[in-house]
């Protein structure tokens, strides 16, 4: 792992000073993520190209929301805490971003709660077809989005421990506060960072997801088809997003 900077300084746009290596999993003693006001900088110089691509992002699939999320500009890690500036930006900016081989401008950051059972199981779940990710696979999870940030002295920060309980409510009705919470832990690879974290029920698989199903039935918007209970770490047990199979690796120590 590479040393981590102990030195704050200006960073460049995109994932700047102090990460390891990617698909380097390392501990994250803190973390100051910003949020600026104005205009993600994306904004001004892509607006075209942000615009185009969203239109044929919703009428491959109408039911994409256009909302405001929080896009980093600049992530660093510094004496071991994560350090960031973002603003908030539309989800059009991010689609784009995604789309258009990553540049630099705009950093991704996933908050990722780990979900784990009683039983040694990781609970995922499988995204519905009107999500932006129809079919993959991966833990409960979702942008940083305006109702994620609270305010200090120096302005507005999100609140990643909110994020990600409110998630996982969200998503599989489960309550984190429920679970007993690990380290946050980091790593970064394609352009993105994960900063994920291990929420430890006390209940079996099959219990987790019987209430996870309930939820599914009743739940108003379906963004979610199914959930699953992962035993280990086979990268092709299921249509996992990339972050998935780095962060199972960790888990499980290896296939098995």
């Amino acid at each position: 792992m590479s040393e981590v900077s102990k030195i704050a300084r200006p960073h460049p746009p995109g994932i700047g000073d102090g990460w390891p290596a990617a698909g380097v999993i390392f501990p994250v003693a803190d973390i100051d993520l910003r949020v600026l006001p104005g205009p993600h900088p994306v904004l001004a110089e892509h607006a075209p190209e942000i615009a185009e691509n969203w239109a044929r992002e919703q009428a491959a699939n109408p039911a994409l929301f256009n909302g405001e999320m929080v896009l980093q500009h600049r992530l660093s890690v510094q004496a071991g805490t994560l350090v960031g500036e973002g603003y908030l930006a539309p989800f059009a900016a991010f689609l784009w971003w995604r789309s258009a081989s990553r540049p630099p401008i705009v950093c991704h950051l996933a908050a990722v709660p780990v979900i784990e059972t009683s039983d040694g199981a990781v609970i995922a779940v499988r995204m519905g077809a009107h999500t932006a990710n129809p079919g993959k696979v991966y833990c409960a999870a979702g942008s940083i989005d305006a109702s994620d940030l609270v305010e200090d002295a120096r302005g507005l920060v999100c609140d990643v421990p909110g994020n990600m309980r409110r998630e996982v409510l969200e998503e599989t009705g489960l309550d984190a506060g429920e679970a007993v919470a690990g380290p946050f832990e980091g790593m970064q690879m394609d352009g993105s960072a994960f900063l994920f974290r291990r929420f430890r029920f006390s209940e079996t698989s099959d219990s987790l997801l019987a209430r996870i199903g309930r939820h599914i039935e009743t739940a108003e918007e379906e963004e979610i088809d199914d959930a699953v209970a992962i035993f280990d770490a086979d990268p092709h047990a299921h249509n996992y997003q990339p972050h998935m199979r780095v962060i199972l690796a960790h888990i499980f120590g290896r296939y098995r």
